[in-house]
């Protein structure tokens, strides 16, 4: 009697973990698009995978199950709890085997099954460096169109680390943005026409939240950010222990708050003098339909007090089918602008603006 609606639990799961696979595969990583197609074949015979991700199939779809899935493992892996499957992992030594690495997954699923059950809970904490160079041209229009420092908010910002995205260094062709001696250099990154790298920024003030943010100093939360990079990827891993080691000489706080009643704080009031901008990527997916509206809302509100002394800007990266869109959006005005396509890790970047 109760067989179907376990059958289609299953179906529900695995078609989750074949539709990461394919993006992983997309997105470079051979590693993980081989161990999810795997594991939603698993989990459609009730194997090892299905023992750990049982109860998961009506978690909002929002929530990335196959990332916190892999996420989960991967932290057994950089903890040490799981040398055998490390020695496919390269973000601890190892080289991905294929043709072993699933036998090895198992094991680990089977070993450790309550402890990444637990793991499975935490939500995919991502702080991609990479988006910056998305991101870049959006913090160019403002300050050369406003012409006054930057004072930048996002919320669900993890750790911060795109808040500092001045500290890095992006090189287009003959040109360069940022700081040359930055250990985060995003180069080869922009097809054909890059941004204005030209225009110069300076930053007033940054600030972020999120629900749970990470530190980007303490040894916890550097493992959290390692633990939600792909481990065979070893451009976005060394540009991540570029970012960390930026985060230990520029400050950039991150408040404990859901976006919505952060940014109800900080748009309150306009501030004279700077242009602010408030910036996200890949972040409205993660909020509830009600935080959204209301995040909307604000925007709407603040952008009616805007003016050329105190301007507002909106600058999002965010999902559109292969490719992410990023939009900014300025005020006084309030013309939203499609100003570049991007890889969903920030590379390639498109520039349209």
């Amino acid at each position: 009697m109760n067989q179907a609606p376990v059958d289609e639990a299953r179906l529900v799961v695995a078609r989750r973990l074949r539709e990461q696979s394919v993006h992983c595969q997309r997105l470079g990583s051979d590693l993980y698009a081989h161990l999810l197609g795997r594991a939603a074949g698993d989990v459609e015979q009730g194997g090892p995978a299905w023992e750990v991700l049982r109860g998961s199939e009506t978690d909002d779809a929002g929530s990335a199950l196959a990332l916190r899935f892999l996420g989960a493992v991967h932290r057994l892996v950089l903890d040490g709890a799981a040398p055998v499957l490390g020695r496919h992992y390269p973000s601890v030594g190892g080289e991905p085997d294929l043709g072993h690495a699933w036998a090895d997954f198992v094991a680990a699923l089977e070993e450790h099954r309550h402890e990444l059950q637990r793991l499975l809970r935490q939500p995919v904490q991502t702080n991609e460096v990479g988006r910056c160079a998305a991101l870049l041209g959006g913090f160019l229009l403002v300050a050369g169109q406003t012409g006054l420092p930057l004072r930048l908010l996002e919320p669900g910002a993890s750790a911060g680390l795109n808040l500092r995205f001045d500290h890095y260094c992006y090189e287009g062709p003959g040109v360069t943005f940022g700081d040359p001696s930055s250990p985060v250099r995003l180069s080869e990154v922009f097809e054909s026409t890059p941004p204005p790298l030209g225009t110069s920024v300076e930053v007033a003030e940054r600030a972020g939240c999120d629900p749970r943010p990470i530190d980007p100093v303490s040894d916890d939360g550097r493992r959290t950010l390692l633990t939600y990079t792909w481990p065979d990827q070893k451009r976005r891993l060394l540009l991540l222990d570029g970012a960390l080691e930026v985060a230990r000489r520029v400050p950039a706080p991150v408040a404990t708050a859901n976006a919505a009643d952060w940014l109800a704080d900080k748009l309150d009031d306009s501030v004279p003098g700077v242009a602010t901008v408030v910036f996200h990527s890949i972040v409205m997916q993660y909020l509830s339909a009600g935080e959204r509206t209301v995040v909307e809302e604000l925007f709407e509100k603040a952008g009616r007090k805007a003016t050329t002394a105190a301007p507002l800007a909106r600058l999002a990266m965010e999902p559109a089918g292969e490719m992410a869109d990023v939009r900014l959006t300025l005020w006084p005005g309030g013309r939203e602008q499609l100003i570049a396509r991007a890889g969903y890790h920030g590379r390639p970047v498109i520039w349209l603006g």
